[in-house]
């Protein structure tokens, strides 16, 4: 009889949705104990709303988007993403090379299992979004990790990704603005990272889900802008930028020199082809969507709900002695440091379940996003101020206390 209890491979792959962490945070919830939490991008729960004009859009064309599109999207939504990519400085798009998704996620794990086979590898950035090193993972591949340099805001280390280069790797994983560090690379450090691919042949994965969340009147520039020459497939979607992550509404472009691709594209297509479409009625939006910049602009600058509360939590933090935090240049996540002698702490998933027990509130440790230092913990700043305050307030006083044991 078949062993079903030994480990899976995706067991070494920490996430955010399992383990002892979310575990007791169910527990505590099952028995009506109050959790702030501040572990998920998840805008719904803190009073974000979609704007009113997209709710009015899908609305309408409800009626109309009741049987399957092409597997690859709505030729409308296509056009309009074909049209946000020129604008975006990627001009070699078309229509036949978008692939609309059940959010982005659902594209990831498309992209890495119609690309990698057994001991096929790829460069994703530490600390990542830990789907990357997932769908890796499950596709048959290994995920390679990269370091950031936090005393350089969280840039690439252009060496490190050099020095973990082999015949192996397929491509790498660029996730700016980057979850969770929330840090936007600049045009300088991108065209590093594209020499180094084009020297090596290397495919990119742009996950640009947060370009339109700058702080700060900064530019986000596509990586594919500086590489026509690469393949290059960059992913986007609606779940944060317009506040509908529900709507599971995301998509990936392939753009530059697909020549030597032709049976990785075939794969794509298959694969794409087998789910049969993404959800329609969230695919009619995003043409409105795409030519809707205003409400989500006025999120992110002075006054704005989210540029205030970045503004806020990066001042509190920063406070506690012992904790430090970069400022964030785009998203809605800070990944503050902790003085690891000071606490003594040698387990930071250890450090978050300690604090959820005490004090009520989830935070995501720095090992759920392949950070191996145990000194790091991730922060979502969605609540209001108010909550944000007594969270603050709360990690303060934890830490005036707090030694691990």
């Amino acid at each position: 009889m078949r062993n079903f209890e030994k480990s899976s491979k995706l067991d070494h792959v920490c996430y955010d949705i399992r383990g002892p962490v979310m575990d007791e945070a169910n527990r505590m919830i099952d028995q009506g104990v109050d959790i702030l939490k501040l572990n998920i991008g998840n805008p719904a729960p803190f009073g974000f709303r979609a704007p009113e004009e997209l709710l009015k859009r899908m609305n309408e064309n409800l009626s109309h988007t009741e049987g399957y599109s092409d597997s690859k999207g709505l030729l409308s939504a296509r056009r309009a993403i074909v049209k946000y990519c020129q604008k975006k400085g990627i001009e070699q798009v078309n229509v036949d090379d978008v692939y609309t998704g059940n959010g982005v996620s659902e594209l990831i794990t498309l992209a890495m299992q119609g690309l990698l086979n057994s001991g096929d590898e790829v460069l994703v950035p530490s600390p990542d979004y830990p789907l990357w090193t997932a769908s890796v993972t499950l596709s048959g591949g290994t995920a390679v990790h990269y370091m950031c340099d936090e005393e350089a805001e969280w840039y690439p280390d252009i060496n490190d990704i050099k020095s973990k280069i082999t015949s192996r790797t397929k491509g790498i994983v660029i996730i700016n603005p980057n979850n969770p560090t929330g840090t936007l690379y600049p045009r300088e450090v991108l065209k590093e990272i594209v020499e180094v691919c084009r020297k090596y042949g290397l495919i990119i994965f742009a996950d640009e889900i947060y370009d339109r969340l700058v702080f700060d009147g900064l530019e986000h520039v596509s990586i594919a802008s500086l590489a026509p020459d690469l393949l290059t497939i960059t992913f986007n979607g609606l779940s944060k930028s317009h506040l509908i992550a529900g709507y599971r509404c995301g998509w990936m472009s392939l753009c530059g020199d697909k020549s030597f691709a032709k049976g990785y594209v075939e794969g794509i297509n298959l694969l794409s082809s087998m789910r049969l479409c993404s959800n329609v009625p969230a695919q009619s939006v995003i043409e409105t969507a795409l030519e809707m910049e205003e409400e989500t602009r006025q999120l992110m600058i002075p006054g704005g709900r989210i540029y205030e509360q970045r503004k806020y939590t990066f001042q509190a933090l920063n406070e506690i002695p012992g904790i430090s935090v970069i400022k964030p240049k785009a998203a809605f996540y800070m990944f503050p440091k902790i003085n690891t002698g000071k606490f003594n702490i040698y387990d930071d998933e250890k450090f978050v379940l300690d604090f959820l027990k005490d004090k009520k509130i989830l935070l995501t440790h720095g090992g759920g996003f392949h950070w191996e230092k145990p000194d790091h913990f991730r922060v979502v700043y969605l609540p209001e101020l108010s909550q944000l305050k007594v969270a603050c307030d709360k990690l303060a006083d934890f830490m005036s206390y707090y030694i691990q044991k």
